[in-house]
């Protein structure tokens, strides 16, 4: 579980978030991404380029803020310290098209791993040490 049981509930009826982390200055920097879950971590993809694989790298403490996607307007916040899996990253990939595209399957296409590689794409997996949020405003 991840948090209570309504922060639990809230996180895994959602799959958009926009994830924090911090700058070498110390100042943060965000972006929204898709998630999935894998028992009680959070996964979402992004690539080695981009601004958020190279902070988590440099210090790996991220905050992933779920947002509800209509009224009330609940979030949910996970923090906690990410890391960046580039080995293996299939399944999770299929698990974030899955919840993306709100699919209770997904098969990917031919070439699918390459294209993964190609794209230097990656998986953040995040772990939560500290939850909070109003996940029910109503």
């Amino acid at each position: 579980m991840i948090g209570n049981e309504a922060q639990d509930a809230f996180i895994t009826k959602n799959r958009w978030a926009v994830v924090t982390s911090l700058r070498k200055d110390g100042s943060p920097t965000s972006s929204v991404v898709f998630y999935a879950r894998e028992g009680d971590e959070l996964i979402f993809s992004t690539t080695l380029d981009r601004v958020k694989t190279k902070t988590i790298a440099r210090d790996p403490r991220i905050a992933l803020a779920i947002l509800d996607e209509g009224p009330p307007f609940g979030f949910v916040t996970v923090e906690g310290r990410a890391t960046i899996q580039s080995e293996g990253i299939v399944p999770g990939h299929i698990e974030v098209n899955k919840a993306m595209r709100r699919l209770a399957e997904f098969t990917p296409p031919e070439g699918y791993e390459e294209g993964l590689k190609d794209a230097g794409r990656v998986l953040i997996r995040l772990r939560a040490e500290r939850v909070s949020g109003v996940p029910n405003r109503g």
